[in-house]
């Protein structure tokens, strides 16, 4: 049996403690906020619907309530700040209410947990918020299964460093550079003390060999899609190709250079993004002005509002996977990405969409500008798309998860 815990349970968490519950290998799952769809709470903020469609991220299915543990209050306390504008609160890393403190408390909370956890084989943490927990449990002799579904922080500060220099008015975006040794040294630990690595894409398993501290296995196991969208006809193909960029607005996504890109293709190509800022001033307001921005949109309104573009660009410089580019391919579009995220695992390069080098403007505008001029191609390789994303199913994630969580637990880990 299994203890798993994460702050804030994105999709990919949801999907690792389904798999695990549905194989009756989930003792607990801790996490911060647990919110009742349909409760007293959810029905009184009808009139506030985008509030209640935010909140409603962070219920879960039936399934796993018999499971479920929460530690909230510090989470409470960030989301309040953020409304108040309170950000002396939440973003410097020592802060509060700060991701950080969120993730440390949480950890702390679980560690305290297996002094009296019984029936209890393993835990499974993820990245930064794994050290404490890791701890108790070698103590008591459990498995520590870790999963890093980033690009390792080496990797990361090299790339950030590299760019701050080549394009320094991009550098306020720039976040990894700012944390401090200290957490880094907390990461180096819970990937020592890890008996089994899990990572989404080849990428981010590629960059741990710049980790000295590893000694355990990494395996890959790719994160999946429930969406699928409708056939493209060629009735649809518009005038002008519709591109669209999903993630927050930062240069560790490339956006510079995709801004660059499409500056170029001026007057051929209808250019959306959507994401949310993480500096006021970068990008500039005159620039994003200039095209259609859409900060924040709840899952089922993203999955529409791709199914109405060609293409997503994510010229990523790390990503762990990038979500984003398997549900886009679920809806039909075509991705154009780099090797630095989990798009070789993902495309077939020419086929269902593009490879390009980080840091190219160029490339990318080639690529635009081709799916721009020869419809028939963009027409099918979104039908290409749409097909290799049939198969990049939760499903086969949750198998995946189940898969290394057996052989961590029964056979001890082997390389």
């Amino acid at each position: 049996m299994i203890i798993l815990s994460h702050p804030t349970a994105n999709q990919n968490v949801r999907q690792t403690a389904l798999a695990l519950a549905q194989a009756n290998l989930l003792a607990e799952f801790w996490t911060c906020v647990n919110w009742r769809e349909g409760g007293l709470l959810d029905r009184s903020l009808g009139v506030a619907g985008r509030v209640r469609s935010e909140l409603r991220r962070r219920s879960f299915p039936p399934e796993l309530t018999p499971c479920l543990h929460t530690h909230a209050w510090r989470e409470w306390g960030r989301q309040l700040a953020g409304q108040l504008g309170w950000s002396s609160l939440t973003q410097a890393e020592n802060a509060p209410f700060s991701v950080d403190a969120v993730y440390l408390s949480l950890d702390q909370r679980v560690a305290r947990r297996l002094a009296t956890a019984t029936k209890v084989d393993a835990v499974y943490a993820y990245d930064a918020g794994a050290l404490a927990t890791f701890r108790a449990a070698q103590a008591r002799g459990l498995k520590c299964i870790y999963e890093h579904p980033i690009v390792y922080w080496r990797k990361v500060r090299e790339l950030q460093s590299e760019e701050a220099e080549l394009e320094p008015e991009w550098a306020p975006t720039l976040g990894a550079l700012a944390d401090s040794a200290a957490k880094l040294e907390r990461k180096d630990e819970e990937l020592a003390l890890a008996d089994l690595i899990v990572t989404a894409s080849t990428f981010s398993k590629e960059s741990l060999a710049a980790a000295g501290t590893v000694r355990a296995p990494v395996r890959v196991v790719p994160y999946g899609t429930n969406s699928s969208g409708q056939a493209r006809s060629p009735n649809e193909a518009p005038k002008r190709l519709r591109v669209l960029f999903v993630g927050a607005l930062t240069q560790a996504k490339g956006l510079g250079y995709l801004f660059d890109a499409i500056a170029r293709l001026a007057g051929t190509v209808d250019f959306t993004l959507i994401g949310r800022r993480v500096c006021e001033s970068v990008p500039s307001p005159a620039l994003l002005d200039k095209y259609r921005w859409i900060p924040s949109l709840p899952h089922a309104e993203l999955l529409a509002e791709m199914a109405r573009h060609d293409v997503l660009v994510l010229p990523s410089l790390h990503e762990g996977f990038g979500l984003v580019l398997s549900e886009a391919m679920s809806q039909g579009l075509v991705v154009l990405t780099t090797p630095h995220t989990a798009g070789p695992d993902l495309i077939t390069d020419g086929v269902d969409g593009f490879i390009v080098p980080i840091r190219s403007a160029e490339a990318i505008e080639e690529k635009l500008a081709l799916l721009a001029r020869e419809r028939d191609r963009l027409l099918a390789m979104q039908a290409a798309a749409a097909h290799t994303a049939a198969a990049l199913t939760w499903e086969n994630y949750r198998q995946g998860i189940v898969q290394v969580a057996r052989e961590v637990m029964k056979k001890g880990a082997t390389p």
